[in-house]
């Protein structure tokens, strides 16, 4: 909104504070600053608020508002007098208001740093979180403004609004005085403030996912009135998935007296419709879609599922069009998935919803999927099917506008049906927020990710995010620190996902291998090998061996304690006439879950190379686990599997003359890796050492396949076991961190700065910020021409080192342009005369003298922030082959002593710091020192956004840091912190 001529134009209307929420029962709603244009609104809000929460507001009756109320409250200058209210449908559902104020509590103007807060909710919306919204928001916009206090008069029996205040996580102190309640709120947020934010953020947007998931009735806008088309697709579709809610088939070309439609109420628009539509899913042109969503948001629709095409994936015009339609959702209080969307599942019993255009519902089971891409949605449900599992739900988000992969991760931490989440990911909205929501679900329980453009260094089409410049390996490495199993493919995705949610997680990575091959052992042995696990020699029960031998191996593997994992190899068996046996897969499927009958706590799995009728007998079993203990609810049977089509709505709400576009088949498959029930066997587990449960063992047609899987699930548990006692930073660092002195200089740096993107530190400059943090950086001097070589060697003492700094050189000893262990001032001028005359003048080679450093190990810290993933800190040896392989370790700001100590050791060149080849070992724990050291300078001050120490020589005790570069910029955007709110993409 624009500001009006009565409002300063020294005090413009900040729309930055405008923001999209999801309030506590998913609903959401828009906050926003009030404006003199808001006079009728706020009178028609008074109106329908009722006496009592008007007498709570202004501790009187008061039946109606002044002319004098309606401009006070309606006129501000956004600094000291500030009003903001929440809408939907654009008229007002609550408002709140501060006014700075002195000691005395008369009206003030800075520098008073204390404010008067009073707030007011309509009767109809109280309970759904919206005075919590608010005192975020409100909060925010003071701390802004330079206030620093709230205070607030409370009656003692407006138990809501105290409850508001105590709730809110932040420092406060009461009062009671003259029949009040007297609080005062410190705004400075605090870790149980922040905790009480994303708790609350957590539970309203897992809310706001789990209400279209679960909708109590559906109405399918754009149903065609002959067979296919889209619409009629998915009415087909609800229909056959025995959805248990209410549906109804809309279309405004329906004739009058048309009643039903494939046995459903048929109505021409919701409005005809006397029962709520919670779900709307909305398949007609991209031109007609407004009108649609106008028609859901008046009726009281509560989410929308768009299928329509012809959006950002068309290009700018399709991509304004994309963010309109969000903007009219949102502003109805609706959140939507698409547009561009292949449609969403939900198996559960009590609901069995299937609104896309998938004509068979998967069977159900523990794994929940979230896809940004309909034509993997296609390939993984026709590949989960094929392999015998089931979901819990599915996603598939198209452009992904609204609703994401951090909405889904929301709602699977919370869902009693999902053991396992699957999400492949093109592109993060906010990867800050992502690597939080994993680290937090991946706690108690699986995150499986695949991500698609890895490399294009852009976005795909429809997908408007800030587009991150760090390199894929990197973010690789940022999603293991978080606990998501990262995987290149989507076919080691469902590997992954089979394991994690049939079988317990593994307490190590010792495997047993036993089978009726040698060969085929020997390859499941070697793939263990390269994965890094430690296989035991492969147990061969001869091609003799009966389904009963493959039992008892098993179960004598189960029970020894020297493996964690078994590993299940089998061919086909001959018999005496020498053909293949007949019912071999039943048979050993049936050993083999006899074998697991006794509820190990062990991961199994099988590796099978054409064994007749195995396929069949492991298809069987169809959902991918039976229920956790708490759950009594059996999983469903399967299905017969159907080849998966698809259609876009870019037509009207007919088919067109070629009828419902049909999506390509699903790409041919490798043989399918599938499961088999163990009725009593081990399940997916809920922590690393969980109890048994029933579970399904999964079974692949490539030992690397099994291995790779088994392999994931190992370093998972690992992490699980170690996120299960976090890392700390250790106190000795507060007494030797001078955090306000490097603020002060960080300020007077970037005050001669006028250029936004910042500037560079000179080395005088990087020493001192750098020993504000206890880092010291051993001084140079510069040495322009021999005499003053010969100086800077005198003033530092021999030996010396002389180096040039020229940026073509700079940290490259390989060209010659460094010569160390300089001994004597003749040394130093036959070396100055080598160098110049090898490499040029110097004025161009700009050569410094270093006094000598300890012999050690060259190494290399750097952290930086990047737009979209944060500040990251990284970690490698010096030197091109470590820069040419990649061989750098990363994690994310602020690092704990953990992240330190894995951070040194996960570079595969890691041998060298512990004794490589007879080597001394070097201090590693004074290079965990270093790092914790600059992981909190960039943590405490977002202006340093970069920092390399190169090359920093560890030694055998302590390290020396030779050189330091340092830049200051005004600190980007954080989308990670602050009041919560939607992203608009």
């Amino acid at each position: 909104m624009e500001p009006t001529p009565e409002q300063s134009p020294h005090h413009a209307y900040p729309d930055h504070w405008e923001a999209d929420v999801v309030l506590r029962d998913g609903g959401t709603a828009r906050i926003r600053p009030i404006t003199t244009d808001d006079a009728e609104r706020l009178v028609s809000f008074y109106e329908q608020v009722s006496d009592e929460s008007k007498y709570y507001r202004f501790f009187a009756p008061y039946p109606r508002l002044s002319d004098r109320d309606v401009h006070r409250f309606t006129h501000h200058d956004y600094v000291d007098r500030v009003g903001l209210a929440v809408t939907i449908g654009g008229e007002f559902i609550g408002t709140v208001r501060y006014d700075r104020i002195d000691d005395t509590g008369r009206p003030a103007s800075a520098p008073a740093d204390e404010a008067e807060v009073a707030f007011l909710v309509q009767d109809a919306h109280q309970g759904r979180g919206v005075a919590s919204a608010l005192l975020e928001h409100i909060a925010a916009v003071a701390r802004e403004r330079g206030i620093r206090r709230f205070a607030a008069e409370v009656l003692p029996a407006n138990n809501k609004m105290i409850k508001v205040f105590r709730d809110g996580g932040y420092t406060q102190r009461r009062s009671f005085e003259d029949g009040s309640v007297h609080l005062t709120l410190d705004l400075e947020p605090t870790e149980k403030s922040l905790a009480v934010q994303r708790g609350r953020e957590q539970r309203a947007e897992a809310r706001s996912v789990q209400r279209l998931l679960a909708p109590g009735s559906v109405a399918v806008i754009g149903t065609g009135r002959t067979p296919g088309g889209v619409g009629r697709t998915v009415l087909r579709n609800l229909l056959a998935a025995g959805y248990t809610g209410r549906t109804y088939a809309v279309n405004r070309a329906f004739d009058e007296g048309l009643a039903t439609l494939d046995g459903v109420p048929a109505h021409r628009s919701l409005g005809e419709i006397d029962e709520q539509v919670d779900l709307a899913v909305i398949a007609v042109p991209a031109h007609r879609v407004p009108e649609a969503v106008a028609d859901c948001g008046e009726h009281g629709v509560q989410g929308l599922v768009v299928l329509s095409a012809g959006y950002a994936e068309r290009g700018a015009e399709g991509r304004e069009l994309q963010r309109e339609l969000v903007r009219q959702a949102r502003s109805y209080g609706m959140r939507i998935i698409g547009p561009n969307a292949f449609g969403i599942i939900n198996t559960a019993e009590t609901v069995r919803l299937n609104a896309s255009l998938a004509p068979e519902s998967p069977a159900r089971g523990r794994i929940g999927l979230f896809t940004q891409s309909g034509a993997i949605g296609i390939a993984l449900l026709s590949g989960l099917h094929r392999r015998g599992a089931g979901l819990s739900s599915f996603i598939s988000a198209g452009n992904r506008a609204d609703v994401s992969g951090n909405d889904f991760l929301q709602y699977s931490f919370e869902d009693p049906d999902t053991d396992v989440a699957l999400l492949y990911l093109e592109s993060l909205g906010n990867p800050r927020k992502f690597t939080r929501l994993a680290r937090r679900t991946a706690a108690v329980k699986p995150v499986v990710v695949v991500k698609g453009a890895r490399h294009s260094g852009t976005n795909p089409p429809g997908h408007a995010v800030p587009v991150s410049r760090i390199p894929d390996t990197t973010v690789s490495a940022l999603m293991r620190q978080a606990g998501v199993i990262r995987v290149d493919t989507v076919t080691e995705m469902v590997d992954a996902g089979l394991l994690l949610a049939g079988q317990p997680l593994p307490a190590g990575p010792r495997v047993a291998i036993l089978g009726n091959s040698e060969s085929l052992g020997l390859l499941t042995y070697d793939a263990c090998l390269a994965e890094g696990l430690r296989p035991r020699p492969p147990i061969d029960l001869t091609t003799a061996a009966s389904p009963q031998d493959f039992r008892d191996a098993l179960a004598e593997a189960l029970a020894d304690g020297t493996c964690d994992a078994v590993i299940v190899t089998a061919i086909p068996w001959v018999g005496e006439n020498g053909e293949a046996e007949t019912g071999d897969g039943q048979v050993l499927a049936e050993a083999l879950t006899k074998a697991v009958a006794g509820g190990s706590a062990k991961p199994v799995a099988v590796v099978h190379v054409e064994i007749g009728g195995l396929a069949e007998a492991l298809a069987a079993a169809s959902s991918t686990a039976a229920p956790r203990p708490r759950t009594v609810t059996p999983a469903a049977q399967p299905r017969a599997a159907t080849t998966a089509t698809t259609a876009r709505a870019t037509t009207g709400d007919t088919p067109t003359a070629q009828g419902a576009a049909t999506a390509p088949a699903a790409p041919a498959a490798p043989e399918a890796a599938t499961t088999f029930e163990a009725t009593t066997g081990p399940g997916a587990a809920t922590g690393p050492e969980a109890t048994p449960r029933p579970g399904r063992i999964p079974a692949y047609p490539a030992a690397e396949r099994a291995v790779r899987a088994l392999a994931e699930a190992v370093k998972y548990a690992q992490w699980r076991r170690q996120a299960a006692v976090p890392g700390k930073i250790p106190e000795f660092l507060d007494d030797t961190i001078d955090e306000a002195g490097a603020a002060a200089l960080i300020e007077a740096q970037l005050a001669t700065a006028p250029d936004p993107r910042g500037r560079p530190l000179s080395h005088d400059e990087a020493r001192e910020l750098l020993g504000h943090y206890g880092i010291d950086v051993r001084p140079t001097l510069p040495a322009p021409d021999p005499e003053a070589a010969v100086a800077a060697a005198a003033r530092l003492g021999y030996p010396v080192a002389l180096k040039t700094t020229a940026p073509h050189l700079r940290h490259r000893a390989d060209l010659g342009g460094v010569r160390l262990d300089v001994a004597d001032e003749e040394a130093l001028r036959r070396a100055y005369g080598e160098l110049t005359d090898l490499l040029g003048k110097p004025a161009e080679l700009l050569p410094v003298v270093q006094a000598m450093a300890p012999r050690g190990v060259d190494t290399v810290v750097r952290a930086s922030i990047d737009a979209a993933a944060g500040a990251i800190l990284s970690f490698g040896l010096a030197g091109a082959p470590s820069e040419l392989l990649g061989d750098t370790a990363h994690r994310l700001v602020p690092a704990t002593d953990r992240d330190a100590a894995e951070l040194i050791r996960s570079i595969r060149a890691a041998p060298v710091l512990f004794g490589w080849r007879g080597s001394a070992p070097v201090d590693t724990a004074a290079l965990e020192e270093l790092l914790l050291r600059l992981s909190r300078l960039v943590d405490d001050h977002p202006e340093v956004v970069s920092v390399a120490l190169e090359p920093v020589v560890v030694a055998p005790q302590g390290l020396t840091v030779l050189g330091a570069s340092v830049r200051l910029a005004p600190p980007p955007a954080r989308s990670d912190v602050g009041p919560r709110r939607l992203p608009n993409y």
